[in-house]
């Protein structure tokens, strides 16, 4: 609703904005039912030009617009962040539906590995169809995310309850040293929002009473709820120069599965490719970043947050020095993946992947072809290939009309893959 309720106070349609902007009206009627953060630069840039408006300032109105919504309707402070209530690049939110169809006609198995968790959403979907499920990442912050979220050990709600009621009440710093709003004030947050947030980050790290689940809790609450409010376009490579960042940070806990006593979750933070031969499952998910975002550097505030090693920061986006960079950005991707694809200790391997390889983005563009990926997984197996339109907006100026989601799915044959390894040694 917001997409329409913004244009509407600039006398315009949604086929009106239809017709200027180019998107589809399928994708337009999907933008309006999404929340502000989960929107793309491209939007905004398109609203400021129907408007006549600088795209700070569309940015700064939709938020307000979505505010007054949200307090009218009375449901922002009743709930709290799910797993999947976040901003994250290549989320698999919206195909999981196709994606386990594929698995439940494709696949057998009651063990799955999901290598490369990302938000953790795959993950969440496939403890509704297997016993044992393994998550694993290599950013901090997704791993404190994946413990908080999936964690077995019991928590107390009420001694969470005190709390949040003692975050929401803060109005400033006293036991944090200024080291979050000196790096990220009136950059990625308003200067009494970082001071807020760093002062709630120190409290958790020195609290005495926690239990580590109660820790991730909240710290994964803090994250979810700074993530929520940031000064970007959806990812922390940079910050929006405004004049002024308003204050909007609200800490809202969040919502943990619930794990059974029949179900197993381990979680992991290695390198895909060395995990690969530690663990066995019957099918392995493997979404891997094909592009040039190294997400360490897209999500460095987040990951600041979570070390709580205060680095010293440069540049103008404050990053800190680099550190788990992926070699699946490089462009030793196509030999890294076939690498991967023979350390799976698996019966099925599942592969995801989208055809962006010529964006005009240098970002966006693929570091590994379709037929790349194919080659490597017909050394192991028998592959299947199905693919589907899906909406997607790169970095940069184009929409990509013509943008697939493909899912490989590999029976592994074991034979192959041993003929494949000799092959390589």
């Amino acid at each position: 609703m917001l997409l329409e309720k913004y244009l509407e106070t600039h006398n315009l349609n949604l086929k009106q904005f239809h017709k200027h902007s180019g998107f589809s009206q399928a994708t337009l009627k999907n933008i309006n039912q999404r929340n502000l953060a989960k929107w793309n630069f491209a939007v905004f840039k398109a609203l400021a030009e129907v408007t006549g408006k600088d795209t700070n300032l569309v940015v700064q109105d939709l938020e307000k617009l979505q505010s007054t919504l949200e307090n009218n309707t009375g449901t922002e402070r009743e709930k709290r962040f799910s797993l999947e209530n976040r901003r994250y690049i290549g989320n698999k939110n919206k195909l999981l539906d196709w994606i386990f169809s594929l698995l439940k006609e494709h696949t057998q198995g009651d063990s799955f590995i999901d290598i490369f968790a990302g938000t953790g959403v795959v993950s969440q979907r496939a403890l509704k169809h297997y016993s044992h499920v393994i998550l694993n990442d290599f950013l901090y912050s997704n791993q404190v995310i994946y413990q908080a979220f999936f964690g077995s050990e019991a928590y107390d709600q009420d001694k969470l309850a005190r709390y949040v009621t003692k975050f929401q009440q803060l109005q400033t710093n006293t036991l944090d040293d200024d080291y979050f709003v000196t790096n990220y004030g009136d950059k990625f947050f308003s200067e009494k929002d970082a001071r807020v947030i760093g002062e709630i980050r120190t409290q958790i790290e020195q609290a005495l009473d926690l239990t580590v689940r109660e820790k991730n809790i909240l710290l994964a609450s803090l994250i979810y709820s700074a993530d929520r409010i940031a000064n970007t376009v959806g990812h922390y490579d940079a910050y929006r120069k405004l004049a002024h960042v308003p204050d909007k940070f609200e800490f809202i806990l969040i919502n943990p599965l619930t794990i059974s006593d029949q179900q197993q979750v381990e979680i992991y933070r290695q390198d895909a490719n060395i995990l690969a031969s530690q663990v066995s499952a019957d099918i392995a998910f493997v979404d891997p970043p094909y592009n040039s975002r190294q997400y360490s550097r897209f999500y460095h505030v987040l990951e600041v947050l979570t070390k709580w090693e205060k680095p010293q920061l440069s540049g103008v986006a404050m990053k800190p020095p680099a550190e788990n960079i992926s070699s699946y950005c490089k462009t030793s991707a196509p030999q890294v993946f076939a690498d991967l694809v023979e350390k799976l200790q698996v019966k099925y391997i599942v592969v995801t992947y989208n055809n962006t390889y010529t964006s005009k983005s240098k970002s966006s563009q693929n570091k590994i072809t379709h037929e790349q990926i194919l080659a490597a997984l017909e050394k192991v197996g028998n592959t299947q290939v199905f693919s589907q339109p899906f909406a997607y907006f790169n970095t940069g100026k184009t929409e990509l009309t013509d943008h697939k989601e493909f899912v490989f799915i590999t029976k592994v044959n074991q034979d192959r893959k041993q003929q494949s390894n000799k092959a390589t040694e």
